[in-house]
Order: structure tokens, then sequence, then C-alpha cells
């Protein structure tokens, strides 16, 4: 155990959460997500994993350490369900809840087609697969920066 690091963060995620600069995306998945073989095209090129918690509690975690990018528009993005792009299951709205709770306001998530964030998540840093079993419990944000002290 560390001081003050979310006992879920173990260390592979957070080699990886301090190797990502500002503007790399990591990607949240649940149990469903075909995350191995995703991962094999990111940049870390293999699956991490936060095992027997939900999408929430893993974004928590991460959250509790990585700062979202305040220069775009949606730093968070969830899955669209198929057929239903405006709905937000009660999962998405967890890890919404999660969010405005690290960032002290709400930031309204993204959306991304199913087959177009299967593209994104090829493209990120690195893939994290929660123990998730709801369905759509899937998600990308992108690295923030740290401000230096004032001073």
């Amino acid at each position: 155990m560390l001081k003050s690091i979310d006992p879920f963060l173990n260390a592979d995620v957070l080699y990886a959460l301090r190797s990502m600069g500002h503007g790399d995306d990591l990607v949240i998945t649940d149990t469903n997500f075909p995350a191995d073989s995703v991962a094999r095209q990111t940049v870390l090129g293999h699956v991490l994993r936060i095992d027997s918690v939900t999408a929430a509690r893993a974004a928590r975690a991460i959250l509790s350490v990585m700062p979202l990018d305040s220069f775009v528009d949606h730093p968070a993005s969830r899955m669209e369900i198929v057929g239903k792009p405006g709905e937000v299951p009660p999962v998405q709205a967890e890890v919404q809840a999660e969010i405005n709770a690290a960032e002290g306001r709400v930031w309204p998530m993204g959306s991304v087609e199913r087959f177009a964030f299967y593209d994104l998540a090829k493209q990120s840093y690195c893939v994290i697969q929660t123990g998730e079993r709801r369905f759509y419990g899937c998600f990308i944000f992108k690295k923030g920066v740290i401000a230096p002290e004032a001073g």
C-alpha cells in the first residue's frame, strides 16, 4: 500500500499513467470489450487490468491521479449504444458522476459510435480492462496537465 494512492492502482497502471503525456488517451473497458486485441495496437502494446471493480470505481482511481485535458471540449467520451446513441445507461451515468466529482464541476462526456470507438481505442496510449460486466462500460479519457505551483 502507498499513502494517498488508490489501492486499485496497481504498479502497471501507475507506470502507464505516469508515462503518458498531455493529450494522450487511455481507454477504460468492460469485460466484453476486445481489450487484448485492441491493446496490442496501442502505444503501450498490451492490455492492463483493474480486475474485480466496476468501470466507475476504476475511473475514480484513475482520476485521483490523472487530470483530464481542459483544452478540448470532451476530454472524456463514452461508447454509444448501438441504435440508441443518445441513451445513457447507468454504467455511463456512474462514470459521469466520478468525472464530475474528480473535476469539481459538471463536465459532460462526448459520445462515440461503437466502431469509431474501436478505431480511437487502437490509437490510444493504453487500454485498461475492468471487471465491469454491464454493457457499454467503455470510455476514453484524454490526459491533461498539472499546472506549476505559483510562486
